[in-house]
């Protein structure tokens, strides 16, 4: 079993290591710099490459950069914060709500916002409203919307995220550290 194992492992590292190994791509040498390093750096630049070393060399610095800091994450947040949320996901880029109605009607709305992009601008955000529609709790009808609510939605967010981002430029902003109670 153990021998299976060893054997298994070697394998898979062999093939990753044959998957990273490639035929080239025939491009043109005089288009790319000859010092590694500009080649790395041009890479990187054009979202062609990745450093998995570059927290090592840093030297752990300590600052972090969190969702907080997205004016557009932000002011989506602020935006549906009347509402469950089902699940987030900054990495992923993806805000959905839980179900929401209000009083204890039979309609409810769910609302799923993805980011497409970090800039603030129309088409960063893909906005889905969903509508439940229930006769009896187990006889639901669900259906995508579409119309006005959308658009107020992505205007709002959009609005509120532009507000935060001049308030982010303004040369005596001073980001919320925690509170200081002793």
């Amino acid at each position: 079993m153990f021998r299976l194992k060893i054997i298994l492992i070697t394998a898979l590292l062999a093939l990753f290591a044959f998957s990273l190994n490639s035929c080239g791509t025939g491009a043109d040498a005089r288009k790319f710099p000859p010092d590694p390093k500009e080649r790395v750096k041009k890479n990187i630049e054009q979202g062609k490459g990745f450093r998995m070393m570059d927290s090592l060399n840093k030297g752990g610095s300590g600052t972090f950069e969190f969702a907080s800091s997205n004016e557009l994450w932000r002011a989506s947040l602020d935006t549906i914060d009347f509402m469950p949320l089902a699940s987030v996901n900054y990495s992923g880029g993806i805000i959905i709500t839980d179900w929401y109605s209000t009083n204890s009607s039979v309609d409810s709305v769910k609302i799923s916002i993805r980011f497409l992009t970090n800039e603030i601008r129309s088409d960063a955000l893909d906005i889905k409203v969903f509508n439940r529609k229930c006769k009896i709790q187990s006889n639901c009808i669900i259906s995508e919307k579409s119309g006005s609510l959308i658009s107020e939605l992505k205007s709002k967010i959009l609005k509120t995220a532009a507000i935060y981002q001049k308030e982010k430029e303004d040369k005596d902003y001073k980001p919320y550290v925690g509170s200081k109670i002793k």
